[in-house]
């Protein structure tokens, strides 16, 4: 039996500080499998995250619907990217940005670099959540047609 060997895998992050966990699981897969490396964040909508941030006062936006207010937030987005990137130690990982719904982005990316794996974390969230709001891991899951590697991690206290 030939088994197919994974070639390029994508891993999936959000700003949970539980993405590291997912980053440092799927890089270690993937590099015991000789496999290229894609990093991946997906922005639901920046003027969203801006309007959160300047209602939280963490990056003292005045105007979320300000073009410097919506930059600043992909900024930050592509920022989070290379720093994975960085603390991974790897130069060959390619990291991609992208707005969209997260779950289609997730699987249109993959099929954009012809991903063998889909590297996501799914959180400790009460199964009424679930329910309510649904889950970007557990929709990937039931869309794609690829192997996935689903790193547990736990919602912070």
């Amino acid at each position: 039996m030939n088994a197919k060997q994974m070639k390029k895998v994508l891993i999936a992050l959000d700003y949970d500080p539980t993405a590291q966990k997912v980053a440092e699981s799927g890089f270690a897969m993937a590099k015991a499998m000789g496999a290229e490396v894609t990093l991946l964040h997906v922005m639901v909508s920046p003027a969203m995250y801006a309007s959160a941030y300047a209602n939280m006062g963490a990056w003292q936006i005045d105007t979320v619907d300000t073009t410097e207010g919506i930059e600043i937030i992909k900024t930050g987005s592509r920022n989070l990217l290379e720093k994975a990137k960085k603390h991974l130690g790897a130069k060959t990982i390619k990291t991609v940005h992208k707005e969209g719904d997260t779950a289609q982005m997730i699987l249109q990316t993959a099929s954009e670099i012809h991903a063998d794996c889909i590297v996501m974390g799914t959180h400790s969230q009460k199964w009424l959540e679930n329910v309510l709001m649904g889950s970007v891991t557990e929709e990937v899951l039931r869309k794609t047609t690829i192997p996935m590697f689903i790193v547990p991690t736990k919602k912070r206290d």
